[in-house]
């Protein structure tokens, strides 16, 4: 098998493309040094890309073993002709290697292998050659247990049933016959008949599935998982005469015994075998779908532009507890805390009003975060209130507080903050989310951060495995200030093992801050490699060279000079020097003076419009093109509602069957994926017309306006 021709045909990239990519991975290359310092070799393949062919390549290379294992196992048996070890080895699927070895595989023994032990196969062959009589031929092959034509048949049929339950042709013929025409039906069961459930969509449900959403399939499993519903799949006699057909002959007694076969075969092997295939392939297809929405959707999320230079006063809200309030000063730095209990059942706005005060005069507070769970409209009411009393030149947010408990109780907590409660923890998680929202996230593990739909019930180690890709991935992408980063946040980073991330957070604090990447070189475990890895996606906001500023590489220094000097500038003039941009700026969207440009270089044309792009914005972060956080200073409550109210609201979650919006209630607003555009983003701003009200159930149905 040619595993980079596969690859190369089903990624739709070119051969050399995939080679040079898969030698950069074997040789311990990360995905977001290839696709950022690496894009001439590889063509400028994106992460994505360059994941899915580390995917492939592993699942080939794994298919390959295993077709070494069945080729060894079948010829033990004495059973491995040339024709089959030729369709092995052809084998691109692992479903059809798992087809091809059924039949070989060793497997308790079945009702078919004792008549096999006793002799009966040539019997059961016999009946697709000639016209034969049964009773006569079947005299011929008693013995002490099968000693009557009704053993023998019986035997017989169990022989024909499980060639055809085992027959590579027939299964996957099935497989597809149940993918395209088959029904899924679900029911509940009987002791939930008269209780209402939260799947009483799917009480009495059936839908042909193939056109099953996949979010319906988990919600489904989840109901079968618990008990409530009972699941089957169905599908029309029609295509299982079809499949017994191939099977029939032209003699009509013949017929009727192998017809006991395959309807043997079929009710206790073909059917079930193959509907556990078509579930796990329905399970898999929306385990996919379900990762791939939550992973865009934590992308966008450790996407969010952090609200700099503000000064907090964050408030994680509860009830008997009280609510827990901290100062944090610009930079995330905990000042103080304190309690306040303004909701019920105490509602002490008194005492809770001096305490606030007291705090945002005391540490010249600017900006008010409060976590969005338990008790927070309450707590809204509270700061509306004190805002507007004092006429504080003020505005509060709403911070999704996911994960701030999981945060709050971890290792990774107690060792920054050992002193302080839980509690308390998580306001400060909740304050740190609004100053450098990224910063904070890498610390809560993904699968908690509550962006996802049915994220519980997915393969949780693939969950994993593709969130944890992608915090890397943006982690790069965004850069990471090698002198304020936390341990956790340097984790992500290309390179960093969580040992050295910790080393160099100890070299700041006994050596002061890092000058030079260079530096780096003088940690104890960091070598070359690992150095190369790491290096250009670490910034010195004010190191020696300005390009240590930038996402330009160590190794592309010299080259970034000489493309300077070629126009009477040197690195320094990047920090304050306009004309640097303008005369850049000209060639970057020239590719006649890029090409010449390459040449004068010698420098590939993706890396020169790199090191130009980086030139035209030291320090940029990603993040800051994106829209600014919603702050309010107001109140709206259900009861203000009203058919046709236009709002403003922020994207919280994105699903497939519609989104979600906050509009600064306790309630979100729902937006049907029918009134969706796919270019929604996660922490969007939205303009919104309210089209429905539920004051029953508290549900707010919702339209976007231009």
């Amino acid at each position: 098998m040619r595993i980079i021709e596969l690859i190369s045909k089903e990624l739709n990239i070119e051969t050399w493309q995939t080679k040079n990519t898969i030698e950069l991975l074997l040789n311990d290359n990360t995905v977001p040094f290839i696709s950022r310092y690496r894009k001439e070799a590889t063509g400028n393949l994106n992460e994505e890309q360059i994941r899915k062919i580390k995917e492939k390549y592993e699942y080939y290379q794994n298919l390959e073993k295993y077709k070494t294992t069945v080729l060894k196992a079948i010829k033990e048996q004495g059973k491995l002709t040339k024709e089959l070890e030729a369709e092995i080895k052809a084998c691109t699927k692992l479903s059809e290697l798992e087809n091809i070895y059924l039949p070989f595989k060793r497997r308790k023994k079945t009702k078919a292998d004792i008549a096999i032990e006793n002799g009966l196969e040539p019997l059961a062959k016999m009946l697709f050659h000639k016209k034969i009589d049964f009773e006569i031929a079947a005299s011929n092959f008693f013995n002490e247990i099968f000693n009557s034509v009704e053993k023998v048949k019986e035997g017989v049929s169990h022989i024909i049933g499980q060639w055809f339950a085992h027959d590579k042709r027939i299964r996957e013929t099935l497989q597809n016959y149940l993918l395209n025409y088959g029904v899924l039906q679900s029911y509940k069961k009987k002791e939930f008949k008269n209780i209402k459930t939260k799947y009483e969509i799917f009480s009495d449900f059936s839908q042909r599935i193939k056109n099953i959403p996949d979010y319906r399939i988990l919600s489904i499993n989840r109901g079968e998982k618990e008990g409530v519903l009972k699941v089957n799949i169905k599908i029309d006699e029609k295509y299982k005469n079809k499949l017994f057909k191939l099977y029939l002959t032209k003699w009509e007694k013949n017929n009727q015994i192998i017809l006991n076969g395959l309807e043997y075969g079929w009710k206790n092997m073909l059917f079930p075998s193959i509907v556990t295939q078509i579930r796990n392939i329905l399970k898999e297809k929306a385990d996919n779908r379900a990762i791939e929405i939550f992973a865009r959707n934590l992308e966008q999320l450790l996407l969010t532009p952090p609200i700099k230079k503000k000064r907090i006063l964050a408030i994680d809200s509860g009830y008997r507890t009280g609510c827990k309030i901290v100062a944090l000063n610009e930079y995330g730095k905990f000042l103080e805390n304190n309690t306040i209990y303004p909701v019920p059942p105490f509602n002490d706005y008194k005492k809770s009003e001096k305490i606030v005060l007291e705090l945002i005069k005391k540490y010249d507070l600017n900006l008010i975060a409060i976590g969005n769970g338990t008790a927070s409209r309450e707590t809204q009411q509270f700061i509306v209130w004190l805002i507007k009393k004092h006429n504080l030149k003020m505005k509060y947010l709403f911070v999704n507080e996911a994960g701030a408990s999981v945060y709050s109780a971890s290792k990774l907590a107690k060792e920054e903050f050992p002193e302080l409660d839980v509690t308390v923890r998580g306001a400060i998680s909740i304050g740190r989310r609004v100053l450098d929202p990224l910063a904070e996230f890498v610390k809560i593990e993904p699968r908690s951060l509550g962006v996802g739909q049915y994220q519980h019930d997915v393969d949780q180690k693939k969950l994993k495995e593709k969130l944890d890709s992608v915090v890397e991935d943006i982690v790069n992408k965004v850069g990471v200030n090698l002198n304020t980063a936390s341990p956790k946040l340097l984790e992500y980073v290309s390179g960093i093992s969580p040992n050295i991330a910790k080393k160099i957070v100890m070299y700041r604090k006994k050596l002061g801050k890092f000058n030079e990447r260079q530096e780096l070189l003088k940690i104890k475990g960091m070598g070359k490699k690992s150095f190369q890895q790491c290096a250009g996606f670490l910034r010195i906001l004010d190191g020696k060279n300005p390009l240590e500023m930038t996402g330009i590489h160590p190794e592309n220094y010299e080259t970034t000079g000489r493309l300077l000097n070629l126009f009477g500038f040197n690195v320094e003039d990047i920090k304050v020097n306009n004309e640097v941009k303008s005369v850049l700026s000209q060639i970057f969207d020239d590719e006649k003076k890029l090409e010449d440009l390459s040449k004068k270089l010698n420098v590939g044309i993706y890396t020169l419009k790199d090191l130009i792009s980086e030139l035209l914005n030291p320090g940029r972060d990603p993040r800051e093109e994106l829209p600014q956080p919603l702050l309010f200073d107001n109140i709206l409550s259900f009861e203000d509602l009203r058919i046709g109210m236009e709002l403003q609201g922020t994207v919280t979650n994105i699903t497939d069957f519609g989104i979600f919006v906050d509009i600064g209630l306790k309630e979100s607003g729902f937006i049907h994926k029918k009134f969706v555009k796919d270019t929604i983003r996660l922490n969007q701003i939205v303009n919104v017309k309210i089209t429905s009200i539920d004051n029953e159930l508290k549900r707010i149905s919702l339209e976007i306006i231009d």
